[in-house]
C-alpha cells in the first residue's frame, strides 16, 4: 500500500543505507520492502512512535532487514521465490512432523545427520529440534534459558554440524524447525551480564525496579505460572541490588519490548536463523511478550503487534520462512495468534492445537468423546493461509485447560472432571491403566498438569509390567486411534519422538539434581536405538507401532481432503462414545471422507441413514482407507470395534 509519510521515510531511510547494503542483487528485498513498508512503519509507530529515537531505530530496523538479505544463502532466497508462487505448499496433506531433542534421539548433530533414514522410513518430511542455543549447565531449563543466541550449545555440536544436518534434509525435502526464545534470556546472557556491571543500556533491556512499588503493582494481578518451583513473578538480584521480572524462572529474565532495540535484536536472531537454514521458526512464549500493570501480562494487543511486526519483516527478507506461535492459552485466545481482523494469517501460519490434543486425552480417560466434540464444537476456524499443529505428546506437560462452559455442557462439574483425570493419569484412579506424573501443582487453585509419555499414558507401561497381551494391545489400539485423529483432523500432525516405538517413562532424571525436582523429564528420553530396532522385528511391540503408523502416514499423504483448507464438518451422531467429522477434497468436492473413532472398549454403532448417507457416499459399500477394509452396513448400521477408527470413503 502507498501511504506519503512512510514512503517518504522510506526514500530518506534508503538514502542513509549503509553503502555495505546497497547494490546489485537487492531487487526482491527492495520490492518487499516496498510493499510491506506501510505496514511495517504502522505498527512501528504505533509501538514506539513516541519516542525521540523513534527515526534512528526506523533506520536501524531497515538496515538489520537488509543486512540479513545480503548474508541469505542463494538456495535461501530460490526457496523463497518458489514458496511465493505456491503460497498454501504448507497446507498440502504430505506435511507430517516429529519434535524431538537432538541429543535425545541421538547423541549430536552429527550422529543426528547419520540417523535422518529413520524419518523417511517413518514418512516424517518435518523435523522439529527443541531448542539448541547455548545456555548455562545447570539452569537451562531446558533449552529456554538462553545465554547466546547465535551459537549452538557445546553438547549438540557446532554450527557447521547444523548446517550440515539442514543441507541433509533439505536432499530428502524434509522441513527443518527451530526454536527462537523470544520472552527471556538467561541471566548469563550477554545483555544481562552487562546490566548486571551498571549498563543503563542494557538494563533497559530487562524489566528491572530499584524498589517492590512497581513490582508489587503487577504481582497483583499477574498470576504465577510455576507457583511450587518459582513463586512469584520477581528476583532480587544481588549484582545490581534490584529487582528483575523473572515470569518463568528466578535465572531467566523477561525481554523488554516496550524498547525498539528489544524487538530489533530478536529480529535480527529470527533473520540469522532462517539464515541457516530453517524453514520453519517455532515462536516461544509469544503469550508473554507485552507486560502491562493492572493486567495478567499475558495475551495483550501489543503481543500482537510485535508477532505482526516480526511477519512483515521476516516477509521482506526471508519470506518462505513460517512462524509457529507457542502459545498454549484458551481456544478464543490461540485463534488471535493466526492474526485479527484478517483474512490470511498475519502473524503465525502455524499455531499448537492445546485444545484439540487435551480433549483427545479426555476422551481416552473418560471412554467416550462428549467433551471432545463439544469442544471441538467451541474451537474457532482459522484463518486462510494458516494450519494447526496437532499433536498428542510434546517436551511439555499436559494442561487441562478445557472451558468450564463446555465441560458443564456434557454434564461433568469442572472441578471434579479435572480431579478425576488428575487421578487417572497418575495411576490413583482404580484400574487406570495410566502411568503419568503431576507436574506444577497449585495449592492455591488445586490445578496439576500431568507429565508421562504417550505409551505410559495411554496404557503400555502398565500392561508390559503385567505382562497381558490383551491390555498390551488395547494400549496398541488407543495410541493409534489417537494418532488416527491427529492424522486426519486437519493441519500438520506432529509426533514426538519415541511415540513411534513405543518409548516408556524414563525415569533416570531422578538421578540429575538439577532435573529431579521437574517430572517433565520423564518424558523427554533417550532413544534406545538397540531397542529401536525392534521395529524390524514382527510381533515386537515396536514393531506394531511403527509399521502402523508408517502405513497411517502413507495413506494420508495420499488423501486430498486432509489437506487443511477449513473443509472438515464436526458431526453429532449421539452416540457419546463416538467422534466423528468429514472432510471434503476441495478441488473436487465428491470426494470425501467420514472420520469416525470409537473410544470406548466395546463395539458402537453408527446409523449411517441418520447422517444422511447418500450426501457422503454414492455407491452401496464403504472402504476404510487406513486398513483398506469394506466394513460390513446391515440396514444402514456400521459397527465400529472396540478403540477402533475408520477412515471412510466409497471410492
Amino acid at each position: 500500500m502507498y501511504e506519503q509519510v512512510s514512503h517518504s521515510l522510506l526514500n530518506d531511510i534508503l538514502i542513509e543505507l549503509d553503502p555495505s547494503i546497497r547494490g546489485e542483487g537487492l531487487r526482491h528485498f527492495y520490492t518487499r520492502l516496498g510493499a510491506n513498508f506501510y505496514s511495517i512503519h504502522a505498527l512501528f509507530s504505533v509501538l514506539y512512535g513516541k519516542r525521540e529515537d523513534f527515526r534512528e531505530h526506523m533506520q536501524g530496523l531497515v538496515e538489520t532487514m537488509a543486512r540479513q538479505y545480503v548474508l541469505r544463502p542463494e538456495h535461501l532466497r530460490h526457496s523463497d521465490l518458489e514458496r511465493e508462487k505456491d503460497h498454501n505448499w504448507f497446507l498440502n496433506q504430505q506435511w507430517v512432523g516429529m519434535a524431538l531433542y537432538a541429543d535425545g534421539f541421538a547423541k549430536d548433530l552429527p550422529d543426528l545427520t547419520q540417523r535422518v533414514n529413520y524419518f523417511q522410513e517413518l514418512g516424517v518430511n518435518l523435523v522439529h529440534l527443541m531448542p539448541m542455543m547455548q545456555c548455562p549447565k545447570g539452569a537451562s531449563d531446558g533449552g529456554y534459558a538462553v545465554s547466546d543466541f547465535r551459537q549452538i550449545d557445546e553438547r549438540f555440536g557446532t554450527l557447521k554440524d547444523l548446517q550440515a544436518l539442514a543441507g541433509e534434509l533439505r536432499k530428502r525435502d524434509t522441513l527443518l524447525t527451530l526454536d527462537v526464545v523470544l520472552n527471556h534470556t538467561s541471566n548469563e546472557h550477554a545483555w544481562a551480564q552487562q546490566a548486571k556491571a551498571g549498563s543503563a543500556t542494557h538494563q533497559d533491556y530487562y524489566y528491572i525496579f530499584a524498589n517492590r512499588e512497581v513490582p508489587d503493582m503487577f504481582e497483583a494481578t499477574m498470576p504465577e505460572i510455576f507457583p511450587e518451583n518459582a513463586p512469584g513473578n520477581f528476583t532480587w538480584d544481588e549484582d545490581m541490588q534490584k529487582w528483575v521480572m523473572t515470569v518463568f524462572n528466578s535465572y531467566q529474565w523477561d525481554l523488554n519490548y516496550s524498547n525498539p532495540a528489544v524487538f530489533i535484536e530478536i529480529l535480527d536472531i529470527i533473520l540469522y536463523w532462517a539464515n541457516q537454514g530453517a524453514d520453519i521458526l517455532r515462536l516461544d512464549a509469544v503469550a508473554f511478550l507485552w507486560k502491562k500493570i493492572g493486567s495478567v501480562s499475558q495475551n495483550e494487543r501489543e503481543a500482537h503487534l510485535i508477532l505482526q511486526l516480526l511477519k512483515d519483516c521476516c516477509q521482506v527478507t526471508a519470506p518462505g520462512v513460517l512462524f509457529i506461535a507457542e502459545a498454549i492459552v484458551a481456544p478464543v485466545e490461540i485463534i488471535k495468534y493466526f492474526g485479527e481482523d484478517a483474512i490470511n494469517a498475519k502473524e503465525c501460519e502455524i499455531a499448537y492445537n492445546a485444545t484439540f490434543m487435551a480433549l483427545l486425552w479426555d476422551a481416552a480417560a473418560t471412554k467416550n468423546a462428549k467433551l471432545l466434540t463439544q469442544g471441538i464444537k467451541s474451537l474457532p476456524d482459522k484463518l486462510e493461509r494458516a494450519t494447526w499443529l496437532n499433536y498428542l505428546r510434546c517436551h511439555d506437560d499436559i494442561g487441562l485447560g478445557f472451558d468450564d462452559n463446555d465441560i458443564r455442557a456434557v454434564g461433568y462439574d469442572p472441578y471434579a472432571h479435572r480431579q478425576f483425570l488428575i487421578d487417572y493419569f497418575t495411576g490413583k484412579y482404580e484400574d487406570s491403566p495410566a502411568r503419568g506424573l503431576p507436574f506444577g501443582h497449585n495449592d492455591k487453585t488445586g490445578d496439576t498438569r500431568i507429565s508421562g509419555s504417550l505409551a505410559s499414558l495411554a496404557g503400555l507401561e502398565s500392561a508390559l509390567e503385567a505382562n497381558d497381551p490383551e491390555r498390551i494391545d488395547v494400549a496398541i489400539k488407543t495410541i493409534l486411534l489417537m494418532h488416527g485423529m491427529i492424522m486426519a483432523f486437519g493441519g500438520i500432525p506432529l509426533l514426538y519422538y519415541g511415540d513411534a516405538i513405543g518409548t516408556l517413562n524414563d525415569r533416570t532424571y531422578l538421578d540429575d539434581p538439577a532435573k529431579a525436582n521437574d517430572s517433565r523429564w520423564a518424558h523427554r528420553p533417550r532413544i534406545d536405538w538397540e531397542r529401536a530396532e525392534l521395529r524390524k522385528t514382527p510381533g515386537t511391540v515396536e514393531y506394531r507401532l511403527f509399521s502402523a503408523l508408517k502405513k497411517m502416514i502413507a495413506v494420508r499423504k495420499e488423501v486430498a481432503a486432509f489437506a487443511d483448507f477449513n473443509n472438515r464438518e464436526l458431526l453429532d451422531v449421539g452416540n457419546p462414545h463416538l467422534f466423528v467429522f468429514a472432510r471434503f477434497d476441495t478441488t473436487q468436492p465428491m470426494n470425501k471422507v467420514l472420520v469416525v473413532a470409537n473410544f470406548d472398549a466395546h463395539p458402537q454403532h453408527l446409523n449411517m441413514e441418520d447422517l444422511g448417507r447418500k450426501a457422503f457416499f454414492r455407491h452401496a459399500s464403504v472402504r476404510d482407507l487406513y486398513s483398506g477394509e469394506r466394513p460390513a452396513l446391515f440396514n444402514g448400521e456400521l459397527v465400529i470395534p472396540p478403540f477402533r477408527f475408520y477412515w471412510l470413503t466409497d471410492q
